[in-house]
C-alpha cells in the first residue's frame, strides 16, 4: 500500500506536523509493507530545515523527519512554498527533495490513501 501524507502546517505552533509524522513513523513501524511518502506544503517545508534547536522533552521535526527517511519514506517539500517563504536558497534536511505541484499530483495519483494535516 502507498500512502502519501501531506502536511501543511509549521512544524511548531500546533501539533499537525508532529502528529502527520507520529502517523508516518507508526505506520512504518506496524506495517513494513507500507510505502509512506511525505509532501511538504505551505508553512510546513520549514520542517525540512536543519539544526532545529527545541527544549529537552519537546518533540523535534527534524529528528522525526530523518527518523522516516531513514525507514525508507520519502519526503518532498515544495519548492514555490519555499521560494514563497524565502528559503528556496537554504540547505534542506538529507533526502528531502525540492519538488512541484506536478509531482504531488502524480503522487495523488499513484497514492491509495491521502491524509491530511
Amino acid at each position: 500500500m502507498n500512502i502519501l501524507i501531506i502536511i501543511n502546517d509549521a512544524p511548531y505552533g500546533t501539533e499537525k506536523a508532529y502528529n502527520a509524522l507520529r502517523l508516518a513513523m507508526s505506520l512504518q513501524k506496524e506495517h513494513a509493507g507500507v510505502e509512506v511518502n511525505l509532501f511538504l506544503l505551505a508553512d510546513a517545508v520549514t520542517c525540512a530545515l536543519p539544526n532545529q534547536k527545541t527544549p529537552q522533552g519537546y518533540y523535534n521535526i527534524e529528528r522525526m523527519l530523518k527518523s522516516v527517511i531513514k525507514q525508507g519514506g520519502q519526503v518532498k517539500a515544495c519548492g514555490g512554498c519555499s521560494q514563497a517563504r524565502g528559503i528556496a536558497e537554504l540547505p534542506l534536511l538529507a533526502g528531502v527533495q525540492v519538488s512541484t505541484m506536478s509531482q504531488l499530483t502524480k503522487g495523488t495519483v499513484q497514492a491509495d490513501k491521502v491524509l491530511t494535516f
